[in-house]
């Protein structure tokens, strides 16, 4: 576990390490879509987007929405440009108002390089918004494979992509070159019949493994038959069934304009921090804390 978290600081913190196998991916994707892709977590993205967009309440000209799968996120905003998530992105400097990087950007072996383009692409004061799989995202599954092996083979290989933490990502926006960077995320607890109904699911989302340090064989039904044994005994649901995490990772920043709110400069405020917490506002003595 150890060696996948250093994989995932390297590739969070704009390492040149290349995590993701681009052909495996575009692969895996075109098989779900062939397949009739699975994209409830694109359903729930969609949504969220919306109801963000919603509270900003401004009206976006020349929005333009990077994403593999076009067809699930047109209708978030109609008659946006939608583009691919390659490694070079397809945009313009300074032609749009609004740019959403919709389920991809977990996949990006430079995410950081990702919110540059992001950024370059925006007009002064255009809102960047992102959503994409986080950490706590198939935490059982991850676990219950791990261990698997860990007891069949005595050691451990990347079987599942590793994700990044929220106390990792505002620090990537304000690396980036964003202004008034917020993190957040939703989680989501799901349940499914066994391990095996878990990964159909996946596949048909096209988030089989691409890692490039994968193993290119097949771990064989022995392998599968003590992942789903575990997964069974330590992560049960209702009935016979286990459950499964995801959890949905947003960022939101601006580029940077003369009109937006800036922090205060250290040693700028007008009164002590002393003052503050021995004020009581008319009260004879202090509240309790219960």
């Amino acid at each position: 576990m150890k060696s996948l978290r250093h994989s995932l600081n390297s590739h969070m913190m704009n390492d040149p390490l290349i995590l993701t196998d681009r052909l495996a991916l575009a692969r895996n994707r075109a098989r779900a879509k062939a397949g009739g892709a699975e994209l409830f977590l694109h359903e729930i993205a969609t949504t969220e987007i919306k109801e963000r967009l919603t509270e900003v309440n401004r009206q976006f000209k020349s929005p333009v929405i990077v994403s593999a799968f076009p067809e699930t996120w047109a209708h978030v905003l109609p008659g946006a440009q939608i583009i691919g998530d390659d490694e070079t992105l397809d945009l313009v400097p300074s032609t749009h108002d609004l740019v959403v990087h919709a389920m991809a950007l977990h996949w990006a072996n430079d995410p950081v390089g990702q919110l540059i383009q992001c950024l370059r692409a925006l007009e002064p004061d255009g809102l960047f918004l992102a959503v994409f799989p986080g950490g706590r995202s198939l935490q059982e599954l991850r676990a219950s494979l791990a261990e698997a092996e860990s007891q069949i083979r005595g050691g451990l290989s990347p079987r599942v992509l590793p994700m990044g933490e929220i106390r990792d990502l505002g620090a990537l926006l304000m690396r980036a070159g964003f202004a008034l960077p917020v993190a957040d995320s939703l989680v989501l607890k799901a349940s499914y019949r066994d391990l095996y109904h878990l990964c159909r699911d996946l596949r048909a989302m096209g988030e089989t493994n691409a890692l490039m340090t994968r193993l290119k064989h097949f771990a064989g039904r022995t392998f599968f038959a003590e992942a789903a044994r575990q997964m069974a005994m330590a992560f049960p649901a209702d009935g016979e069934r286990v459950q499964t995490t995801y959890e949905l990772m947003f960022l939101t920043g601006w580029a940077p304009h003369p009109s937006q709110q800036k922090p205060l400069k250290p040693g700028s405020a007008m009164s002590r921090l002393a003052d503050a917490l021995s004020a009581t506002d008319g009260l004879s003595s202090p509240p309790k804390l219960s």
